[in-house]
């Protein structure tokens, strides 16, 4: 019955998120907002809500270790498998804004988590300066992509308005996308309950921690929305899209849901997260820039070392699991 709540649970957070980001930005374009600011904001927040209800339901129901070994489980997985993954099937092009801006947010988030959890917890003065630190990191890139907006790009956002308005005009193709939002917010809710309490119990069955749940089946689950988005662009040649989804996601990660979380619900940190699962993220998060940034490519190669390095440390994982 647990295993049936955690499937049922990630298969309504994979529907829920996919709604919700499709009724925003449905709004978003339906107010002209361009494709690209919409990719860099609220795609790469949407598919990261799964983790977000998640991590806040733990920590409300007093689940530490699953709130935040999910956030830092979907980090590595998201580098480590998704990009791995998808630079061994197709080699990635890099923009340049991934290497000049991105990836050095990206850097600075997980060495801040370093620093504040060293003390074993993250209060709500430390979740809320992650949060200012999304709010700025977001308004600073929508200035950018708005700036830099291209005729291309105004072309393509006149091109995305008949997808965005559900084949409507006015106040219906809104009214639509509304709904598709409430919908999509309340199958999240139901999908993140779900998934919280079958994991708890299976934990408990198992003999295991929560944190090891949080850090494999948790966010391996959540983490599926950014799988299918990476996969899907780099088939479809949007490499820039594919790089960015993780990238973002992983920054929103951090900032935006462990900052939440922490906001809400003062979140106590397990040791095993302070002295191993952050020291991961924080090494394979430093060794991304040698592989993308001399060339602008991620290779086959640099695939294999990042799917390589995060089966190591799932394996690493495992063996501790098995030790304790």
């Amino acid at each position: 019955m647990d295993w049936l709540l955690i499937v049922l649970g990630l298969a309504l957070l994979v529907a829920g998120g996919e709604a919700l980001v499709r009724g925003a930005s449905g709004v978003a374009l339906l107010a002209r907002v361009t494709p690209a600011v919409v990719g860099l904001t609220i795609v790469a927040a949407g598919t990261s809500m799964p983790e977000m209800v998640v991590s806040v339901q733990s920590a409300i129901e007093e689940s530490p270790g699953l709130a935040i070994g999910n956030v830092v489980g979907s980090n590595l997985f998201n580098l480590g498998l998704i990009l791995g993954l998808t630079a061994l099937l197709v080699p990635l092009r890099i923009l340049g804004n991934s290497v000049k801006l991105e990836w050095p947010v990206m850097m600075l988030a997980s060495f801040q988590l370093l620093l504040l959890v060293r003390d074993g917890q993250l209060d709500r003065l430390e979740g809320a300066f992650f949060v200012t630190g999304v709010i700025a990191f977001v308004s600073y890139a929508v200035w950018i992509a708005r700036r830099n907006t291209s005729l291309e790009e105004t072309k393509e956002l006149d091109e995305s308005l008949t997808t965005a308005s559900f084949g409507r005009t006015g106040g219906a193709a809104i009214a639509l996308n509304v709904v598709a939002i409430l919908v999509g917010a309340g199958l999240l809710a139901g999908g993140s309950t779900a998934l919280v309490h079958g994991a708890v119990n299976i934990a408990s069955a198992l003999g295991v921690s929560e944190t090891l749940i949080g850090l494999t089946i948790v966010s391996v689950g959540t983490s599926a929305p950014e799988l299918a988005t990476s996969l899907v662009a780099a088939r479809r040649g949007r490499d820039d899209v594919a790089v960015a989804n993780v990238i973002g996601s992983n920054i929103f990660n951090i900032l935006g849901i462990a900052g939440v979380t922490a906001v809400v619900h003062p979140l106590p940190v397990p040791a095993e997260i302070v002295t191993r699962d952050v020291w991961w993220m924080l090494a394979i998060t430093a060794a991304l820039l040698p592989m993308m940034a001399p060339r602008l490519r991620l290779s086959r190669v640099s695939g294999a070392i990042l799917l390589a390095a995060y089966l190591a440390y799932a394996g690493l994982l495992v063996h501790d699991a098995m030790k304790g």
